[in-house]
């Protein structure tokens, strides 16, 4: 007898981190991956703004634009049945308020359950403001790719003491605003585990070590299909697959059993 699976909401990823389970979660951007993803019994799905790169060539996350987010997030909600759908807003979509709600409602309205920005206390306001209209936020802090210019490139973040403390303060302050959700990238492991074990809110890590309460990362990346140099953090997981599913379900089996990521896939 098939068991019968629920749909994945914000308080369930909420009781899945009281709980000690590990939340998997992957990018998507079309309805066949998703419905894909979907089967391979993923607890998230994030349309990220990392469609730039990886769907359009780009270099940066940067040219990406509502109306494309809108696009994708339709595209894959039609995949999907039971994770939670996340949609970044891209950059400089929520930099005030009046933009920020119109963007939200604009991916919420596609079938986004839940929305993710970038930054720590200059965006604390806004996350504020739509969690005040009842729109689930995530945040995200470390390496946020909407900043690569001003951090000078996809470095590490948080080796040094001062900014190590800046990136607990804008954790705190991001869940006293109501953010429901945190994606911690390229952050030390220890600097990601003592977070991820002050807050209340589920801690997703991406490059980020395994003591956190999830796992993240780019479809393309996990399937081995990305250009380009990988990212230390990065496992193709398609390597000794037998095909698409079977990687997928390897990563999900990889992260619930906190096999992945290892050293050599983390940061110091």
């Amino acid at each position: 007898m098939t068991q019968e699976r629920s749909v994945r909401t914000v308080p369930a990823m909420s009781a899945m981190k009281a709980a000690g389970q590990p939340i998997t979660m992957l990018t998507a951007y079309d309805a066949s991956f998703a419905q894909l993803i979907d089967q391979a019994d993923v607890d998230c799905v994030l349309v990220g703004d990392s469609l730039g790169n990886v769907i359009q060539g780009r270099d940066s996350t940067l040219p990406v634009t509502i109306d494309d987010m809108v696009y994708h997030v339709e595209a894959v909600r039609r995949g999907l049945q039971h994770p939670l759908l996340i949609a970044d807003l891209p950059f400089m979509s929520y930099h005030d308020r009046t933009r920020a709600m119109a963007a939200a409602a604009a991916v919420m309205r596609a079938g986004a359950g839940m929305v993710k920005l970038e930054g720590g206390a200059v965006v604390v306001p806004i996350v504020a403001d739509l969690v005040a209209q009842g729109i689930p936020v995530c945040g995200h802090l470390g390496l946020t790719p909407q900043h690569v210019h001003r951090l000078g490139g996809y470095r590490v973040q948080g080796r040094d003491e001062a900014l190590a403390r800046t990136l607990q303060e804008d954790a705190r302050a991001l869940e006293a605003a109501g953010a429901g959700m945190l994606v911690l990238e390229c952050v030390p492991s220890d600097l990601a585990r003592g977070i991820a074990d002050e807050l209340r809110i589920p801690v997703i890590g991406i490059g980020a070590g395994v003591d956190v309460d999830g796992q993240v990362l780019v479809l393309y990346d996990v399937l081995g299909i990305s250009p380009g140099r990988r990212p230390r953090f990065v496992r193709d997981f398609m390597a000794g697959a037998g095909s698409i599913p079977e990687a997928l379900r390897a990563y999900v089996e990889a992260v619930r059993e906190r096999r992945f990521p290892d050293a050599d896939h983390s940061y110091a």
